[in-house]
């Protein structure tokens, strides 16, 4: 039986419609992503599920007694409170011991890097959007509803999300624009385009392979529409000696076609921008860091927190440059030191010639409520884009603001619409250094890609902090990765990050053992147990490592969370258990290995 269902929903806002005659239902343990552009009306529909706004027509029939727990995407004002308390309040709803309603909560936060004593009141946006996806998960419901739930988590948090949602034994519908995310957890798509739910079952993959195959189907009706169209609008204006052939139905048919032309006008279209490139204008080496440092300090009186330790790093001309680490570590002091916008503690910045800098993060807070989106852009109806100019209504439909949504209030839009915009502001500056914070939040997939597309084609440089792998896979050239205390640097994207980073890994373990003096009570002889463990050491632990690697490519793929939910468990579990062995494992390579160093010297 399913969890929820929805029939013939009608729901209008604005004068505009979100859903018309729209029928959904979501059965226990489905994992439904439901997708589609900016402004849509996915959040909505997560309220409509939820009961929290009502449908003009239609009927939403909900389980009986099914439990129902709901992820916002924007954060509430009024949380207060310590995080455990917070957080134990989901764990409440859904456990009757009061231990083990502590124990969960206090697991959760954990795993979300959360500090349990602290007050939710004093904590970031990010932070608090964490408090709550942990309030969120910890009540065990029968139906989880996430709007963008990977917003704002680190990469290590969304990794540990997506673990624990393939291993959720309830339902969960979501909203998410993070491909790599959603790959790994829907089981699902469903499609939200023009007030109509289109359903596709399976991965995210075959959704694409399916909805380009309609696409093309799409555009071959279209071509043949218009073609219909076009003769009859010639036959219409043959004039009087075509008056004779003339009947009344034909003319019908033609106003009829007339109005579905204007119906598909009204319609966005694809998405389309470009980049006011001032590349050939910067000297080739854009940054250099020498042995660059910077101690963050609360006040002036306070002790500092290094968070970037003599970093010596050169940002040549046509770099794109990914930056990655955990919420807190200093990605984005290093871009403001990068940019001169912070004096080092120790060590030297130096600016290439002729920086055109646009920076993306710069601009969030300089969107004017009181203006319309176009004021937004411009005061002016033209804006000068590569010395040419371009009526601002023109520019704005490249980024898929009709002419009237143009003329609305900021206020009506979305959240990823408002990104959008972001976007449109940032590229009526001239640059040859582009510089993203955070750019995917929000953003639906189309205009991901588009902006992918629109990077990769650019000649001058970029700086990118991102926790979206898909995005940095299909962006950046080189990682500068914050783990370890220290930062290093990488070739290639996320991917590329990940399958280097044993390698190094290894190498360092192996460097510091080396580096490491050797106690006195280390200086004894290896029984011949220990010596036979020894050298059996290495081959076990390239074993695990293998089947890590193996077992994580598995995890990786989509299809394997189709109907496999017993196995994706035990996969989950066994990978947990190799990283403890592991560990077990390297530490007592390293103890043997050094007792047997200490006694020959």
């Amino acid at each position: 039986m399913a969890l929820v269902t929805i029939k013939n929903a009608w729901l209008s806002y604005g004068g505009y419609p979100l859903f018309e005659d729209t029928e959904f239902q979501i059965e226990p343990q489905e994992r439904v992503c439901l997708v589609g552009r900016n402004g849509a009306g996915k959040s909505t529909l997560l309220k409509i599920v939820l009961g929290n706004v009502p449908l003009e027509k239609g009927d939403v029939i909900r389980q009986p007694q099914a439990k129902i727990a709901y992820l916002p995407q924007d954060v509430p004002d009024d949380i207060e409170g310590r995080c455990l308390e917070v957080v134990q309040k989901g764990a409440n709803a859904g456990v009757h011991d009061a231990h083990e309603a502590e124990y969960r909560a206090q697991s959760v936060i954990t795993q979300l890097g959360l500090d349990e004593n602290e007050l939710v009141q004093n904590m970031s946006g990010g932070q608090k959007r964490r408090v709550l996806l942990a309030r969120s998960i910890v009540s065990e419901p029968d139906l989880l509803l996430l709007d963008e739930p990977s917003n704002h988590l680190d990469i290590e948090s969304i990794g540990w999300l997506e673990n624990f949602l393939c291993r959720f034994d309830g339902a969960i519908l979501f909203v998410s624009h993070d491909r790599y995310f959603l790959k790994k957890v829907a089981t699902r798509i469903v499609d939200l385009d023009a007030g109509k739910l289109t359903s596709w079952p399976g991965n995210y993959e075959l959704y694409l392979e399916r909805k380009a195959e309609l696409l093309e189907v799409a555009k071959a009706q279209n071509e043949k529409f218009e073609k219909k169209l076009a003769e009859e609008e010639a036959w219409i204006r043959q004039g009087i000696k075509a008056r004779r052939t003339r009947n009344e139905g034909r003319v019908r048919n033609l106003l009829k076609l007339r109005e579905v032309a204007r119906q598909r006008r009204k319609q966005l279209g694809k998405t389309d921008f470009s980049i006011n490139d001032q590349t050939a204008r910067a000297s080739k080496r854009v940054i250099q860091l020498k042995n660059a440092s910077y101690d963050w300090k609360e006040n002036d009186s306070s002790n500092g927190l290094r968070l970037i330790d003599g970093l010596d790093y050169t940002v040549y001309r046509g770099d794109k440059l990914g930056i990655v680490g955990k919420n807190g570590c200093g990605k984005t002091t290093l871009i403001r030191l990068m940019l001169g916008e912070l004096s080092p503690t120790a060590g030297e910045v130096e600016l290439g010639e002729n920086l055109a800098v646009a920076y993306l993060d710069q601009l969030r807070g300089r969107l004017d409520e009181s203006k319309t989106v176009a004021e937004n852009i411009s005061d002016t109806d033209n804006i000068l884009l590569g010395g040419k100019p371009k009526h601002v209504i023109s520019y704005l439909r490249d980024f898929l603001f009709t002419a009237d949504r143009a003329k609305s209030p900021l206020w009506v839009l979305s959240g990823g619409e408002r990104n959008r915009l972001l976007l449109a502001k940032l590229f009526t500056q001239p640059a040859n250094l582009l510089v993203f914070d955070e750019p995917t939040n929000d953003l639906d997939s189309e205009t991901l890609e588009l902006l992918e597309d629109k990077i990769a084609a650019f000649d001058g440089t970029v700086l990118v902090v991102s926790h979206d792998r898909e995005f940095l896979n299909n962006t950046v050239t080189g990682t500068l990765v914050f783990e370890d205390g220290a930062i290093r640097d990488y070739a290639g994207g996320y991917d590329d990050w990940i399958t280097q980073r044993p390698v190094l890994e290894n190498r360092v373990k192996k460097a510091e053992k080396k580096s490491k003096p050797k106690s006195n009570a280390s200086r004894r002889k290896l029984t011949y147990k220990e010596n036979r463990e020894l050298e059996a050491l290495p081959g076990e632990i390239e074993a695990l490592e293998a089947e890590q690697e193996t077992l994580t490519a598995r995890m990786q793929d989509p299809a394997f969370f189709i109907d496999n939910a017993d196995e994706v468990n035990a996969t989950s579990d066994r990978l947990a258990e190799i990283e403890n062995l592991l560990m077990a494992s390297l530490e007592r390579w390293e103890l043997l290995e050094s007792i047997g160093e200490g006694r020959s010297q």
